[in-house]
């Protein structure tokens, strides 16, 4: 056996380095040129094919693999860094955090804990979204993967404070009484998915009415809290809703706020959509009451652009937090000095292994400061309602909810009242829009009216955009008929 040893560097850094250069310059051309590209477009057969090969053995040349990723990624890609993408609600990207992504993958260090730089990088993150939500110094948080593994950290630390009993030593059915959570009708399927994989079942979370806004109507919250109590269940938690998926409707923060100090519940905001509005100058008013709560969920690769993954979680008591999620083995004894000294990140959430990502949100923000995010957001909200005024004029178009933020939800319609034949129309317009490349809308249904949902959650939007896509919803509405 011969002394040789491999390792994963590369032979010759030189060539490396030339590719690396490329690929740079291909990713600025990428971004550049963007709006000169279809949004998406369905892959071919051969596109399939390719990524149904077998593992690869043996080793092939680096630029023989990336050209394999030209050809076969990039024009076939979700298309959400496109200005003309508004389906669901993604975030766009942007290029200094995907160099932030890049610089973290070299650093390659672990964020679950440890006396790095990369920690005090975390660290500093999480308290600038405590300065920005209005969260006391003394308060905790942490990064995770996106908006419902943040929802699920608040909701278990929620639960923990409220069940009466020790749940980590005795569990769930040690409890003295069900626990009951509350959320508008309107409120994301995380919640529910969260509180199964907690063991309480769907059963947990009782589905408030909302008004003709969308919004939590807080008599019938009233209601369902003191029915609960009557019946020996014992309500835990308000979900309020900052932005709705649907429509991003707003439900009363500050009225759930007093509701839940004045029962002994626990306040959580889900602001995966909307929680950054607090950025916003024109729309700042619209998140008021969120700095009462005791938890929030925060969602950066939505309105502050963060290539993905990136979710954050604030709670409002730390020693709640980290009660709820502190555990460490005999291999992590925490020391006063060396590299595991300090606080050990993992003691607030679920991970253990935690990718640098806060990196590419830290560049973003220092690079652009704050107050530009803001002024993005109330960009965007000033977009919807441009859209709206536009569905408005034309009358063979029909708003479908009302635009309170950056979402419009509208149909074709063109005189016609059967409901079928509008889904079936309305359903073939936004799948041929997607198809044409020209944009990217998805659909949804309110009050049994299918429609089609545009939000405008895209930094590289520009009205002629929306401008560009009514003329095409309506052409192709009028070649339907």
């Amino acid at each position: 056996m011969g002394n040789f040893e491999e390792s994963l560097d590369p032979e010759d850094w030189t060539l490396s380095r030339n590719l690396a250069h490329q690929m740079v310059d291909d990713a600025i051309g990428h971004l550049s040129q963007v709006r000169d590209r279809h949004v998406w477009q369905e892959m071919p057969d051969t596109v399939r094919n390719f990524f149904k090969s077998p593992a690869p053995m043996t080793s092939q040349p680096l630029d023989a693999v990336y050209a394999d990723l030209r050809e076969n990624l990039f024009p076939y890609s979700m298309g959400n860094i496109h200005p003309r993408f508004w389906g669901w609600y993604m975030g766009s990207s942007n290029f200094t955090g995907a160099l932030g992504d890049f610089i973290a993958a070299v650093d390659g260090s672990n964020l679950g804990g440890g006396n790095t730089a990369a920690a005090m990088i975390d660290n500093q993150v999480v308290d600038w979204f405590k300065e920005l939500m209005g969260f006391p110094e003394d308060a905790s948080g942490t990064l995770t993967s996106g908006g419902s593994m943040a929802n699920m950290v608040a909701l278990n630390v929620a639960r923990n404070a409220l069940a009466g009993v020790d749940v980590r030593a005795e569990g769930i059915l040690g409890m003295p009484q069900p626990l009951r959570f509350y959320a508008s009708d309107q409120v994301h399927s995380c919640h529910q998915k969260a509180l199964e994989t907690m063991g309480h079942g769907a059963k947990s979370l009782t589905a408030v009415a909302s008004d003709d806004h969308n919004r939590m109507r807080i008599p019938a919250l009233e209601n369902a809290i003191a029915a609960d109590r009557a019946n020996g269940i014992k309500p835990a938690c308000v979900i309020a809703t900052a932005g709705t998926t649907n429509t991003g409707a707003m439900d009363d923060l500050t009225a759930v706020g007093e509701i839940c100090r004045r029962e002994g519940m626990w306040f959580h905001v889900d602001g995966c959509i909307g929680a950054f509005l607090r950025l916003a100058s024109a729309n700042k008013h619209l998140v008021d009451g969120i700095e009462l709560a005791d938890s929030i969920a925060l969602d950066p690769h939505k309105w502050l652009h963060t290539p993905f993954e990136a979710g954050c979680v604030l709670v409002r008591d730390a020693k709640r937090q980290f009660d709820t999620f502190e555990m460490h083995g005999d291999y992590l004894q925490i020391q006063e000095r060396g590299l595991i000294a300090g606080k050990f990140l993992a003691d607030y959430s679920f991970e253990l292994s935690r990718g640098f990502k806060a990196l590419k949100i830290w560049m973003s923000l220092k690079e652009n400061g704050v107050e530009k995010f803001g002024r993005l957001i109330d960009q965007n909200i000033e977009q919807a309602r441009y859209l709206q005024q536009l569905v408005s004029a034309d009358q063979r178009l029909e708003l479908v909810a009302p635009v309170d933020l950056n979402i419009v939800c509208f149909r074709y319609t063109n005189g016609i009242v059967d409901e079928d034949r509008l889904r079936e129309i309305n359903t073939e317009i936004m799948l041929r829009v997607q198809e044409s490349g020209i944009a990217v809308p998805s659909d949804t249904t309110l009050d049994g009216k299918h429609c089609l949902r545009v939000a405008i959650n895209n930094h590289r939007t520009q009205r002629q955009d929306l401008e560009l896509f009514l003329d095409t919803v309506l052409q192709i509405g009028a070649d339907l008929e």
